[in-house]
């Protein structure tokens, strides 16, 4: 399961409502995917629908579908959203990655 913090989901609803999407009846996809500057890089996008073989989780008023493949690097992971002063933009707290970049955007295992 993915869960997402109350910042992040503020900002979930606000880009998901300025991009046609409803947050009540529409999806945040979480994925993984080869690339970035340690190996797996985070994919994160909104979707209208679910695919055969997805994870489906709702937390915080958020509704997640994950690949089957992504799902085994994203066990437990937490969505936050910072907006501080070194930078804006949403950070992946996994506990499965051994290294993280400095941008917080791409992991080991």
């Amino acid at each position: 399961m993915i869960k997402v913090s109350e910042t992040a989901k503020k900002k979930v609803v606000e880009l998901m409502q300025n991009d046609g999407f409803s947050p009540t009846e529409h999806y945040v996809r979480v994925g993984v995917k080869s690339g970035g500057c340690s190996g797996l890089s985070y994919d994160l996008k909104f979707d209208k629908s679910q695919e055969e073989g997805d994870k489906v989780f709702e937390d915080n008023g958020v509704k997640i579908i994950i690949d089957k493949k992504s799902f085994l690097y994203l066990i437990g992971t937490t969505l936050e959203y910072s907006g501080g002063l070194n930078g804006t933009g949403f950070v992946f707290n996994n506990p499965n990655a051994n290294r993280t970049c400095g941008c917080g955007e791409s992991f080991s295992l």
